[in-house]
């Protein structure tokens, strides 16, 4: 292979990529939610209401948010390769202190810190694939760290949901922490070294140039959008969904609900999906269709009938993660020149609507009832829809 070509498939380079990048997205996402599915025992434990035990997984998020928001500035000061590794190992270390952490307090203070530092991988691993990988098998590549998302989200909360059953929550958080940490060894061990990409000083008038021109670009504006409302309506429907069915009719054990979570894997299908789908179809097609169907699965979590209801459940979640994953390929792919700054700013709507719907929600849910939950979350759904039919000319699509 010449050396100034990029990864393709077949090469070595590549098949370690593709490896190390699902590594780190099952790393990070096994810990930024694994407070999750045992939302209840810390509600019980600490004696408070679900609102505020939602805060052990917003402050995560809200972390990854202001991490992102330093990383836009900063990302492209340090190696790639060097910020991922330096992320998934600090924020494991972090996730096995949370161990022995007392005060539900310090727990979301330490959530907000684990957070910021692993957001250096969403910082930059977008921006490193479309730098290190050829464009033919781009797709192929961003659609492997999305299914490492996938399934560490669903790892982590099946994991952690069975672990508390048997052996208490503070154990769950420690095995997925050590777990963690072999991940980011393994990166750091395997995962190549940048080839088409420098660290350099950071030129901050550039940076907020190059912010304020994806910020005000309406193509561009509108993918940050959905991003924060469809990710903000899929947290929230995790984050409660245990509550929901742990009560009538349902009144499901915890290791019932544990399976629940292997509706991830329809999540997996999701990214494989449209990763193949936006080879024949224009992306925004791809992405309303995602949407539309999102919607519908929201519409069936209304029902009392358990089957009907997961059907819905992995409805609802194969198209979010297919909306999520031709929107964050529609984002990079846009920027040719600023590619962490535009990313970053993905992630930093992404996480912001995680963290704001995911909470607000937990109180709306505490006031009233899962009904007016869902039909608050349906109309969340329909903006995005809304905005992903949004008329953009081909002619504003000018790659900066």
């Amino acid at each position: 292979m010449n050396p100034l070509e990029k990864a393709d498939r077949g090469s070595r380079r590549f098949r370690y990529i593709k490896l190390c990048i699902f590594f780190s997205g099952l790393s990070v996402f096994a810990q930024l939610y694994l407070f999750q599915p045992m939302l209840p025992m810390a509600a019980e434990h600490f004696n408070v209401s679900v609102g505020d035990t939602s805060l052990l997984v917003s402050s995560s998020t809200i972390g990854m948010a202001l991490g992102l928001l330093f990383f836009a500035f900063k990302a492209d000061s340090y190696s790639r390769k060097g910020l991922m590794t330096f992320s998934l190992i600090s924020s494991a270390l972090l996730t096995i202190i949370s161990t022995w952490v007392p005060s539900l307090t310090l727990l979301i203070a330490i959530g907000i810190l684990k957070g910021f530092v692993v957001s250096g991988v969403s910082a930059v691993a977008l921006a490193y694939l479309t730098e290190e990988v050829n464009a033919a098998v781009i797709g192929a590549a961003i659609s492997m760290y999305l299914s490492g998302n996938t399934i560490g989200g669903m790892s982590g909360r099946i994991l952690a949901t069975l672990l508390a059953g048997e052996f208490g929550w503070r154990n769950a958080v420690l095995v997925i922490g050590i777990e963690s940490l072999v991940l980011g060894v393994i990166l750091w061990k395997l995962f190549p070294d940048s080839k088409f990409f420098n660290p350099q000083k950071t030129d901050y008038h550039l940076k907020v140039k190059q912010m304020k021109f994806f910020l005000t670009n309406p193509y561009m504006l509108r993918l940050y959008i959905i991003a924060a409302l469809v990710m903000g309506a899929f947290v929230s429907v995790y984050n409660y969904l245990t509550f929901r069915l742990e009560a009538k009719p349902f009144s499901l054990s915890h290791l019932i609900i544990a399976f629940i979570f292997l509706m991830y894997i329809f999540g997996v299908f999701g990214t494989m999906i449209v990763g193949r789908l936006s080879k024949r179809f224009p992306a925004n097609n791809i992405l309303k269709v995602s949407i539309l169907s999102m919607l519908a699965g929201a519409l069936l979590l209304l029902s009392e009938n358990l089957y009907l209801l997961i059907f819905g459940l992995a409805l609802f979640t194969l198209s979010f993660f297919a909306a999520h994953t031709m929107a964050s390929q529609m984002t990079a792919l846009y920027a040719k020149r600023g590619k962490s700054s535009a990313t970053s700013i993905y992630w930093l709507f992404y996480y912001f609507g995680s963290s704001i719907l995911g909470s607000g929600t937990g109180y709306l849910l505490h006031s009233y009832s899962w009904n007016v939950f869902i039909a608050f979350l349906t109309v969340t759904i329909v903006i995005a829809l809304l905005l992903a039919t949004a008329n953009v000319s081909s002619k504003e699509k000018k790659i900066h």
